[in-house]
């Protein structure tokens, strides 16, 4: 299983940080990979939530996402193409006055990949993904 993790300081609270990464349907106004983003259902805090993203080509999964007291969102693969499993969460916390928002990501997908490419898989659009929040975050509150 290919895995990441990474660390950032965000210029907001954890509240609004929070709030830009459970909009999952705002995901395609900012995320340029996500071309489709839509909740399905809702069973209290948790939401099943289907992506289509497209790297390279189209894919369609859903993840089930459980939102834990506006400072972690953590989610579970439940079906589609690409992945056999997506495990993961954002977890926010207030650090300076601004927030640090960590991510990790575990990954298995349908097709044979090797390791190290695997890795490189998970972590290729980690750097643009973060910059995408953090202009996201300007956008909405002009910092």
């Amino acid at each position: 299983m290919a895995s990441t993790e990474t660390s950032e300081i965000f210029n907001c609270t954890p509240q609004e940080f929070f709030k830009i990464v459970s909009d999952y349907e705002k995901y395609p106004d900012f995320l340029s990979e996500v071309k489709s983003c839509k909740v399905i259902k809702t069973e209290g805090t948790r939401k099943l939530v289907e992506y289509q993203i497209s790297i390279i080509k189209n894919f369609k999964y859903t993840l089930w996402m459980t939102e834990k007291d506006g400072n972690e969102i953590t989610w579970e693969f439940a079906s589609g193409d690409l992945f056999k499993k997506n495990s993961g969460c954002w977890r926010v916390k207030e650090e300076g006055g601004k927030t640090r928002a960590t991510y990790q990501l575990a990954a298995e997908f349908t097709m044979f990949v090797p390791g190290p490419i695997g890795k490189a898989l998970v972590t290729v659009n980690l750097p643009n993904m973060i910059s995408a929040y953090q202009k996201r975050v300007a956008e909405l509150y002009g910092r």
